[in-house]
């Protein structure tokens, strides 16, 4: 990480998280960006965790009329 991410630095990278499998009840090891799976992970039984589209911490400015 670079001095110049700043504090942002740490929304972009992923952590381990467990879950647990919906279908056998398994625990499950699924990297997470803010709480959302960033790549999609198959459980031993086969049930298949959707990746999800990360939150942009970036907000963009309305144009005033």
């Amino acid at each position: 990480m670079a001095a110049i991410d700043g504090c942002e630095a740490k929304f972009r990278t992923p952590v381990p998280e467990e879950r647990i499998c919906p279908k056998c009840g398994k625990t499950i090891e699924v990297f997470t960006i803010r709480g959302k799976v960033t790549e999609e992970t198959a459980c031993e039984c086969g049930y298949v965790v959707p990746a999800e589209e990360p939150d942009s911490p970036v907000v963009e400015k309305k144009k005033e009329e």
